[in-house]
């Protein structure tokens, strides 16, 4: 179709799409779902391969949190029967953490519950650091504590910390419906903050929260707009005793869509199947792998994740590496965070040979070029998973999948990795 075809060409190009072409994106339908897929597919190759950046959550503070942000189980108010626990000490962290790069992720996130961190709070998570990357000095280590103060974001550089994680979620104007006690304008301020302190920005959004096709577009070109390295699609994991529990307006087919719109507005960005995949993308998770270069392993904050063997072994059966520790995520000539957002590029040509050099943000790499016979192969390998998994699936949502989380940091059993 022309749309896709021009989608495509774009990407390839780095050239980025009009709001309209998003906005069909996702208007697509279900007989076009396949050419959907194999469209962001190949503008996916040409920058990450068939390379899988594995991230691995460790909760420092679970639970407790001053904030009413409605999708949250930890949320002031919230009945959802979480693990509580405050602040895990540095070699607690850093032993989660190691389970984690022992499956294979090259990313450590550091996350805290919270309307954001005192100072003490970020010496803590300071020492944390020390200890991870005492451990293994390569590790990608990634902090998320919540709204930054002026300073705050520089003293996590200076410890060592690669990225700064804080999801934009949804878009400005519907905000203000899914949290009160801060706002949208505190979510860029603290992206801003984080970007300026030269920490790779990490920044993602929510489906699933009753947002149109508009506000997807929005949030998209807003952290396209704000330079994010790393974008997490998370899809609304409904928890028993949040606001949003009844919130279950996701399908496989249109998890896919979000994916892919957010790949053309960010062609050369690491692009994150996030929390919920489980839940609402299901069997057709590998489908998810030819459009996305990043997914967490195991568990997540508070719910249970695939396990870590199976996330491995889905990878390799559709095909698929895991990115090594000393690969680059990023296309190596793509512009500084300060260059522009998304798919913004420094130099006269978007072409790549597969060398890797500096200047991309926090792990950057060229792509290889994608070629008629791997897009073939690709559409055929998608087809016997669409089939497999339409044989599968129900109109009735799947609460079954929903599972709170009861090992790893915090608890005296082993992490799912």
């Amino acid at each position: 179709m022309d749309l896709l075809d021009t989608l495509t060409a774009k990407g390839l190009r780095r050239e980025l799409p009009t709001r309209e072409e998003a906005l069909a994106v996702l208007a697509t339908t279900d007989d076009e779902l396949l050419d959907v897929v194999a469209a962001a597919g190949r503008v996916r190759r040409q920058w990450f391969g068939r390379r899988v950046k594995l991230n691995y959550l460790v909760n420092l503070k679970s639970g407790l949190c001053p904030e009413d942000c409605n999708y949250c189980s930890q949320r002031l108010g919230s009945k959802a029967e979480i693990l509580k626990y405050t602040w895990l000490k540095p070699e607690q962290a850093a032993e989660a953490a190691a389970a984690g790069v022992a499956g294979g992720a090259k990313r450590v996130c550091l996350v805290a519950s919270g309307r954001g961190p005192t100072d003490r709070d970020i010496d803590r998570v300071a020492d944390t650091i020390a200890a991870i990357k005492d451990a293994d000095e390569k590790v990608e280590v990634c902090a998320c504590l919540g709204l930054l103060s002026d300073n705050q974001a520089e003293r996590l550089k200076a410890a060592g910390a690669d990225a700064y994680n804080h999801n934009l979620n949804t878009s400005e104007a519907t905000y203000g419906d899914i949290t009160t006690t801060h706002t949208y304008a505190d979510r860029v301020d603290t992206v801003t903050k984080a970007h300026g302190a030269g920490l790779s920005a990490c920044s993602g959004l929510i489906a699933g929260m009753g947002e149109s096709d508009e506000d997807l577009v929005d949030v998209v070109f807003a952290l396209r707009d704000l330079g994010s390295d790393s974008v997490p699609v998370n899809f609304l994991i409904p928890f028993e005793g949040t606001p949003l529990a009844k919130e279950w307006n996701l399908t496989p087919q249109r998890c896919l869509r979000i994916l892919a719109m957010v790949r053309f507005v960010c062609p050369d960005v690491e692009v994150r199947i996030a929390g919920g995949r489980e839940v609402h993308l299901r069997s057709m998770q590998p489908l998810g792998l030819h459009i996305a270069n990043s997914i967490f392993l195991g568990d997540y904050l508070t719910s249970e994740g695939q396990a870590g063997q199976a996330d491995l072994d889905m990878i390799k059966d559709a095909g698929f590496e895991i990115e090594g520790a000393d690969e680059r995520t990023l296309p190596a000539d793509r512009a500084a965070p300060a260059g522009g957002g998304c798919g913004s590029v420094c130099g006269d040509s978007a072409e790549s040979d597969g060398h890797a050099c500096g200047g991309g943000g926090c792990g950057s790499v060229c792509g290889g070029h994608a070629d008629a016979d791997a897009d073939a192969a690709a559409v055929a390998e998608a087809a016997e998973v669409v089939d497999a998994a339409e044989e599968a699936l129900t109109d009735d949502a799947r609460t079954d999948l929903v599972r709170v989380r009861r090992r790893g940091a915090g608890t005296e059993l082993a992490p799912n990795a």
